[in-house]
């Protein structure tokens, strides 16, 4: 085998092994929101970019994106939380003019082989509730709370001793 040939596939080889792989895309209704989960398996350590996009009508539009320029009228309605192998899409006010096919592409930097995507389609009235404990997670403000009502759970807990 040529040397040059045998380095050129090595370095093939090590590329595709720096990619982020997505492994799985899943979509719910958070209340009136959409909550679009991007789980992927990280296969470096490189700063992760993502872009989340619609297609509806034959076009693409960029609902939120480190890769490139959002759309105005997503901004303002769209935000991603990003968690060990998962990045999350966060659409407000979520309507059936936001249904469509959903896809989340990721690109680790300085990773030569592309981007890696899955597409979703998202239909309002065939969309599951997102579980209970994600409801927990996004819902902060039963944990204020819990622990606001801490000091009168002890309370009434010491009168009845």
């Amino acid at each position: 085998m040529n040397p040059t040939v045998g380095i050129a596939v090595i370095l093939t080889v090590l590329q595709a092994a720096h990619c982020q792989m997505v492994k799985d895309l899943s979509a719910c209704l958070l209340g009136q929101n959409l909550r679009v989960d991007c789980r992927y398996e990280n296969k470096t350590d490189n700063p992760l970019t993502y872009e989340f996009s619609i297609t509806k009508d034959n076009r693409k539009h960029v609902i939120h994106s480190t890769i490139s320029v959002s759309e105005n009228i997503y901004r303002s309605r769209a935000n991603v939380t990003m968690h060990k192998n998962l990045v999350c899409l966060h659409l407000q006010s979520f309507t059936t003019s936001d249904e469509g096919i959903y896809m989340c592409e990721l690109k680790a930097t300085n990773d030569y082989t592309g981007n890696q995507s899955r597409n979703i389609t998202v239909i309002k009235d065939k969309l599951e509730k997102c579980a209970g404990f994600s409801l927990l997670i996004q819902n902060t403000s039963w944990l204020l709370l819990l622990l606001l009502s801490l000091p009168l759970l002890q309370a009434v807990d010491f009168v009845s001793l």
